[in-house]
């Protein structure tokens, strides 16, 4: 009887798809098919030995879970779903910034934020400390000197060992890690390319947008090709000298902050208010305080053009409120004007998810528009 219902099951099979002429030639053409009837069609194969190996040299991947992100969010997600007995796969690649800066699996925080800013930010705080010292008597040199490339070495050392760690958390969890860049291809199926070129297509039952975002460029002469952005700053094996700053976002006063705190002059560009959407009065604290630290400030100004000069130096033009404009050159300009979602280029039309205006998800209880897709995290 078990035999009778597979028979009959391939035939009902065969008969949506009249094209075919015969459950071989159905299972070499299985990317037409919907996940659940190719895994269907092959067990049927099998079962009645009939080849499949044609079939499975093409049949993409299937998972109950696929996340696209190995940030903060992606890897959490894929680890206890994996905890809970699911077949999951995390896909994660970063494009190179202009410079050609990339990284490692662990996303933003962890390999241009949050971890590398605190570490150099410690660095700050060390050699203020060393200043005071001497009144708790310490007998340090009289002007301590500080390496950039000795921190920037052991920076990027600790980074790479909680790469390492979480590698070896999926490997644990048994979640398949893909170092690839992924597109849909229809709401079930994304293909994924990898840094040699090579596509391979994922399907799954549930996916997990968790993609995070990168820095903003403005649309100005020299911006990409001249500047570096937070993306950069952490791994810049050189010493940044001079140091113009654009924005005044957190993100731009913490850069400004420990690169003036271990040593380099350092400058940063306002075009309105510092910190918006925090408390201003906070704010202006905040301002101040860096100015009473030697970081001056350059109020309403909003750059125009990036000019490589033959020193090497950057020549930085601005605008004023006031119509004029002014230039200084700089060792370094450092871009912190905010952050754009990476949602644009992942085929999310070809999923059916609806996107806002600035390029977020929409959801409800983090589940788009489309039922067994959801987004978590900076999207």
């Amino acid at each position: 009887d078990r035999q009778n219902t597979l028979k009959t099951a391939t035939l009902l099979l065969l008969r949506q798809l009249p094209c075919l002429r015969g459950c071989s030639r159905l299972l070499s053409r299985s990317q037409e098919l919907g996940p659940r009837q190719r895994r269907l069609c092959s067990t049927l194969a099998q079962r009645l030995g009939l080849p499949v190996q044609a079939a499975q040299d093409n049949m993409p991947d299937h998972f109950d879970l696929l996340v696209i992100g190995g940030g903060s969010g992606g890897l959490a997600c894929s680890k206890r779903a994996a905890q809970h007995g699911k077949k999951v796969a995390v896909c994660d690649f970063v494009k190179p910034t202009p410079i050609g800066t990339t990284w490692k699996l662990g996303g933003t925080c962890v390999n241009v934020g949050c971890i590398p800013k605190k570490l150099m930010h410690t660095a700050a705080l060390l050699g203020e400390g060393m200043k005071d010292a001497v009144s708790y008597g310490w007998e340090m040199p009289a002007e301590p000197t500080h390496k950039w490339e000795t921190m920037v070495e052991n920076v990027q050392q600790h980074i790479f060992s909680l790469n390492f760690g979480y590698r070896s958390d999926l490997m644990e969890n048994s979640v398949k890690y893909l170092n690839a860049y992924a597109t849909f291809l229809d709401p079930h199926t994304v293909r994924t390319v990898d840094k040699k070129g090579k596509e391979v297509d994922v399907t799954a039952d549930t996916i997990v947008i968790a993609t995070g975002g990168r820095p903003n460029y403005p649309d100005i002469p020299g911006a990409r090709e001249h500047c570096i952005t937070s993306d950069d700053i952490f791994s810049q094996r050189t010493p940044p000298g001079k140091t113009l700053v654009v924005g005044a976002s957190y993100v731009a006063l913490e850069c400004a902050g420990f690169i003036k705190g271990v040593g380099f002059d350092t400058t940063v560009m306002m075009r309105s208010i510092p910190l918006r959407g925090f408390d201003q009065q906070m704010a202006k604290q905040v301002q101040t305080y860096m100015m009473e630290h030697g970081i001056p400030f350059i109020e309403g100004a909003v750059p125009t053009a990036v000019e490589l000069l033959d020193s090497g130096k950057k020549k930085v033009t601005w605008s004023l409120k006031d119509g004029s404009s002014a230039s200084d050159e700089f060792d370094t300009v450092l871009l912190a004007i905010g952050r754009k979602v990476c949602t644009s280029d992942i085929g999310l039309d070809k999923a059916g998810v609806s996107l806002s205006p600035n390029g977020k998800v929409p959801v409800a209880s983090e589940r788009t528009n489309v039922p067994h897709i959801y987004a978590i995290g900076d999207i």
